[in-house]
């Protein structure tokens, strides 16, 4: 691997920047002043200074690696939809490896939850057995055994394990499920309101890759580390939500009334839409506690700045166009 020098800043190559952690993971390694290669297929809507957008394809690996020339680090932040995991999470996983491994580089892949499946213990160490309950587990388990297999042919890699993200866009439980009714009023929670549950505020995890790829060759050669974000209750979460759209002034005068999730409609309507039935193999994260422990990290990394949970849920519904004096986003008075 390349050591770059004081006087040339390093390079990272995102590879999927414009996904939700894609493009956070660019704004979060530019302000940091590394050398930013966004790869997508479509130019990213804006890049910050240092960045410039690279649009060869994942499929044409010796291409990509041509044109990321230099890169010390490779973030991979490919996300296929639910419905086509079968098929391409883990090849396209592998074509990600497979241009770190032609640039010397270090591979970060961000890890979640679903490894450990429905009897995982309440709090997950770096170390906790892996019993994947669930297809989508059992193919995150999959790659990580790649990454594993791959150390011994030279490949460096660090998985930083997360909860669910929210914050810093959309496209996420946030906005999609809990708060997509906010503008009339209405909050749903996926699950029982007193188990708690993992979070991952995006910018923060961002910020902790950073941390990690700065580090170069110190960690070893495949590290797993977990981040530690946020575990709230369903009712700690909407309290959160609420706070924060009173202080957007987008909160009913009336107080906002829950709902729950149709599990049920969502489990039967499976049969016919393929979407349903991929999310609601994972309605167990929503009733099984679970929060993610940090001291590996802690004694890695040092303890990084953590955005308090009020000051990340207001940032997340003003990213999503939340504003005081008006109860309708941005992007959909815009649509």
């Amino acid at each position: 691997m390349t050591t770059p020098t004081s006087t040339t800043p390093p390079t990272v190559l995102v590879l999927g920047a414009n996904g939700r952690f894609g493009a956070a993971a660019v704004q979060a390694f530019a302000a940091a002043g590394w050398r930013v290669l966004a790869q997508a297929r479509k130019a990213p809507g804006s890049l910050p200074g240092g960045a410039r957008h690279v649009v060869v394809d994942l499929a044409d690996t010796a291409a990509l690696a041509v044109a990321s020339a230099g890169a010390h680090t490779v973030v991979y932040a490919v996300n296929p939809p639910y419905t086509q995991w079968p098929t391409q999470a883990l090849p396209l996983a592998r074509l990600g490896m497979d241009v770190a491994q032609r640039l010397s580089a270090t591979f970060m892949l961000p890890g979640n939850v679903y490894n450990y499946g429905e009897g995982m213990p309440a709090l997950l160490r770096d170390d906790t057995a892996q019993w994947p309950t669930s297809r989508k587990g059992r193919l995150r388990v999959d790659m990580e055994t790649e990454l594993r297999a791959r150390s011994a042919q030279g490949l460096r890699s660090v998985v930083i394990r997360a909860g669910d993200f929210f914050g810093a866009g959309s496209g996420s439980w946030l906005d999609l499920v809990i708060a997509k009714d906010l503008p009339r009023g209405k909050l749903v929670y996926p699950g029982p309101l007193d188990v708690p549950h993992a979070w991952a505020y995006l910018p923060d995890l961002a910020r902790a890759f950073v941390a990690a790829a700065a580090t170069g060759d110190a960690l070893p050669v495949h590290t797993r580390l977990h981040f530690e974000g946020h575990t709230l209750s369903g009712a700690e979460f909407l309290g959160a939500v609420e706070r924060a759209a009173a202080s957007l002034g987008v909160a009913p005068g009336s107080g906002f009334k829950h709902g729950g999730m149709p599990w049920g409609l969502l489990r039967l309507g499976g049969l016919l839409v393929p979407m349903w039935r991929e999310i609601a193999e994972m309605a167990y994260l929503w009733r099984v506690s679970h929060a993610l422990d940090g001291s590996a990290m802690r004694a890695a990394l040092g303890a990084l700045p953590v955005t308090d949970i009020d000051t990340a849920m207001r940032q997340a519904l003003a990213a999503l166009g939340y504003r005081a004096a008006t109860a309708t986003p941005a992007h959909a008075a815009a649509s």
